[in-house]
């Protein structure tokens, strides 16, 4: 928690705090769930990067001359521990990990419309195993605080950073739903593949609009359908075979939204089809992925019959 004294004092400081320890009292059990991810964490914690670079495309901690044969092949182990990695790529000790998602991609887009960072506070919700913040990081912000409530993306994020030895950048096994406890806290606030898995989604932007110091921006990305009039697709049960996916705009209904919640300037800035160039298996995701989403005898369809994703980022103002 010791992020706590480097943000304003929220009038919901206990709250937090009280959150913040059932949390940790929850992931710290001796259970396999836990321990798979864990034991990993731990005895990667314990080696530290002399090379660190998060300019580049790839996130690099370590060269491989900084360990010898026998420790390489004991660290690529502890790393598969954390498969399937769902964002990247990274360099650890000259072992690659490539991805299932090109996210240098999406950093690449994001670019032109990025506020400066240098010393400000930022959040990133649903942060996963941290690529973004690294990639944040070469910006000098005061801090980061990743919202992530996934146990294997926070041990992942905490295995990482413990190698690379980043003192600004944290994570928490906090969700969007708990943006609302830190009003006026943020200067930038990323939100980035989330606002489509929840059910009020109006809702949530509002909250994140309360959470931002006045003048502050959200960056924002989401799975979208094609198509320039304000509409949402509601599916049954799944999109593209993910459960949990609630209403999928098309870039304008999303901005609609993000006016109705109170944001300003908002600017839609980028908007491009997805395909399984960005988002595929790899030798660290050996799941199903992009091309097992898609209808096999029409690229433009789902394999429930619903328009293909396309990705919208958005930009909007407090």
């Amino acid at each position: 928690m010791e992020y706590l004294a480097h943000l304003p004092r929220s009038p919901h400081h206990d709250t937090i705090v009280l959150e913040i320890k059932k949390k940790q009292k929850w992931v710290r059990q001796n259970k396999k769930g836990f321990l798979r991810y864990r034991n990993p964490a731990e005895f990667l914690s314990n080696l530290k990067a002399q090379h660190i670079d998060c300019q580049g495309d790839i996130v690099t901690i370590g060269r491989g001359s900084e360990v010898s044969k026998e420790d390489n092949l004991a660290i690529r182990e502890q790393l598969r521990s954390f498969m399937p990695w769902r964002k990247g790529p990274f360099s650890v000790f000259g072992i690659d990990i490539d991805s299932e998602w090109r996210s240098e991609r999406k950093w690449q887009r994001l670019m032109p419309k990025l506020p400066a960072l240098k010393g400000k506070v930022i959040a990133d919700i649903g942060c996963s195993n941290g690529y973004y913040m690294f990639r944040m990081a070469h910006h000098n912000p005061k801090i980061v605080l990743g919202f992530e409530p996934s146990v294997q993306h926070y041990y992942c994020f905490q295995a990482l950073n413990s190698m690379a030895g980043y003192n600004n950048l944290f994570v928490d096994l906090l969700g969007v739903e708990h943006i609302s406890l830190f009003p006026e806290t943020f200067d930038v606030i990323f939100l980035m593949g989330v606002i489509y898995h929840r059910s009020a989604p109006v809702d949530v932007l509002r909250d994140i609009y309360s959470a931002l110091k006045p003048g502050g921006t959200l960056l924002l990305e989401s799975q979208a359908i094609p198509g320039i009039e304000p509409f949402a697709l509601f599916p049954e049960k799944t999109y593209a075979k993910v459960p949990g996916t609630y209403f999928v705009p098309t870039g304008k209904c999303l901005q609609f939204w993000l006016q109705r919640a109170g944001f300003q300037d908002t600017d839609l800035f980028c908007s491009h089809p997805m395909s399984s160039a960005e988002q595929r298996k790899t030798e660290w995701m050996t799941f199903e992925s992009y091309s097992d989403f898609i209808d096999n005898d029409d690229n433009t369809k789902t394999i429930e019959g619903y328009p293909a994703p396309w990705r919208v980022f958005l930009s909007a103002k407090k």
